[in-house]
């Protein structure tokens, strides 16, 4: 994060290195301690004077002033250390990349420069700062945060958990780029670990199609699909989870190429209102969708729980795990809508605003593929995000995958760290030719990577640079899908 004359190796007490970003008066720091905030306008100019005092006084670092675009952004954010009394002894800024806001949007790529702690501070206040950035950067939706260092402060910040990305020559001083490690998309995609050591043994779905989401019925021209909502979203919002519970199974179906042609359901409730307002929802769903409900089971006070399975048909279904290196990898996406109420940057509904046409023909999307077009492989897009989901696919491919971070569609205005991790409402993820845009109206479609030997999720930046969003090894845990068992 640029010049610091933090003194390397010592840590600050718990108790002193006190956060407050989301206001409200501060708390009191102990004697010889200091409080860490967002700096206001006073506050950054007390940040500047220090950092003339010592990178163009002391170190001279900078002939006449360190001053540089990023004081002139309005994104930049400088969190400042100050002594009880108020007083400015050390400073930090971050701000999102220049590369990263040039025209693409918020993607989530942030840097951290301009560390400085005044020689006579109390010790403890660099690494504090450091780690400040660090939570503000996830806070804001970071997906890789970098930093340029002193040589001489490398130490200093593997200390603290960075990682050496490169050397770097930085105002005619030897530096290193620095990276903090994120682990938000891997965490997401970790969830579904568990998957493969309950289901190791059962192989659901076959040689073939090991781990989709829908199951072909031997001899058969049927797709079967099975889908819960989670207890928690039944009780707080039993109209949306209705809803969802016929819009997942559509999306299973989709993905499979599979055309809906009706769905039974299993409802618990503890009162029969919240039992009727789960069933309005899943009845708008369905008579938007065009799926006649057959029938289902139904209990009332007991604890809540919904999940509905429904058949489809289609005589060529797509598996999600026959994707091959070199495979293009597309998202398809309805990018209408917004934020579902209550649930912003979790949950995106693209789907209660669509008249039943519309709705219909997104079901239809891999349905009408041409025959003979290669989509090898498709997923819809689940809890687990974009990312997530394409681990998924691509593990039962039995490759790796690389995503260009710039050509994801996304709405606008959204963060790209929420697009990715979000419920997108409707969304695949597919391996192979790419459809035709006109094909998946009213969704919007781009090529944003492709299949690649290994394992694991790789993101593309504008730069240039590859991080690692899933790491290679298990995703789901059922290894290939074109494999009997899966690997020890």
């Amino acid at each position: 994060m640029g010049p610091t004359t933090t003194t390397a190796g010592r840590a600050a007490p718990a108790a002193e290195a006190v956060l407050w970003h989301l206001g409200g008066p501060p708390p009191a720091a102990s004697p010889g301690g200091f409080l860490i905030d967002e700096a206001d306008g006073p506050g950054v100019t007390a940040h500047r004077a220090l950092r003339r005092r010592v990178f163009v006084g002391d170190q001279a670092l900078f002939a006449v002033d360190d001053a540089d675009d990023l004081d002139a952004d309005p994104a930049t954010i400088v969190l400042v250390a100050r002594t009880p009394g108020g007083a400015v002894v050390g400073g930090v800024r971050l701000a999102p990349a220049p590369a990263a806001a040039a025209g693409a949007g918020d993607l989530g790529w942030w840097t951290g420069s301009r560390l400085v702690v005044a020689p006579d501070a109390p010790p403890g206040i660099g690494s504090a700062l450091v780690r400040a950035a660090c939570a503000r950067a996830e806070a804001e939706g970071a997906l890789r945060f970098d930093a340029v260092v002193q040589a001489g402060k490398q130490a200093f910040f593997s200390r603290l958990g960075w990682r050496v990305v490169g050397p770097a020559t930085l105002h005619g001083h030897p530096h290193v780029r620095m990276r903090w490690p994120l682990d938000v998309l891997a965490g997401q995609a970790a969830a579904k670990r568990a998957i493969g050591g309950v289901l190791g043994d059962l192989r659901p779905g076959g040689p073939g199609f090991v781990g989709d989401d829908g199951a072909p019925v031997p001899g058969t021209d049927v797709v079967v699909v099975t889908d819960a909502i989670l207890p928690t979203m039944v009780e707080r919002d039993p109209w949306w989870a209705g809803w969802c519970s016929v819009l997942v199974n559509v999306n299973d179906l989709a993905a499979m190429g599979a055309m809906p042609v009706g769905l039974t359901d299993a409802l618990a409730a503890p009162t029969q209102s919240l039992a009727r307002r789960v069933v309005g929802g899943m009845t708008a769903a369905a008579e938007r969708y065009g799926v006649p409900v057959l029938g289902g089971h139904t209990q009332i006070g007991v604890p809540a729980a919904l999940s509905v399975t429904m058949l489809g048909r289609t005589d060529r279904p797509v598996p999600g795990g026959a994707g091959r290196p070199g495979d293009t990898v597309s998202v398809v996406a309805d990018l209408g809508g917004g934020w579902r109420p209550g649930y912003g940057g979790r949950q995106w509904d693209s789907t209660t605003v669509r008249p039943a046409g519309d709705l219909r023909r997104l079901a239809g999307t891999l349905a009408r593929r041409a025959v003979g077009a290669r989509v090898r492989a498709a997923k819809d897009v689940s809890m687990a995000g974009i990312v997530g989901t394409l681990a998924m696919l691509a593990e039962a491919s039995g490759c790796g995958a690389e995503l260009d971070v710039t050509s994801i569609p996304r709405p606008p205005g959204v963060r790209l760290a929420d697009w990715l991790t979000c419920f997108p409402g409707f969304a695949l993820v597919t391996a192979g030719d790419p459809l035709d845009p006109a094909d998946v109206a009213p969704a919007t479609t781009a090529s944003c990577g492709r299949l690649v030997p290994g394992g694991g999720v790789t993101l593309i930046w504008p730069d240039g640079e590859r991080t690692a969003a899933v790491p290679p090894g298990p995703v789901v845990g059922l290894g290939p899908a074109t494999t009997e068992a899966p690997a020890p």
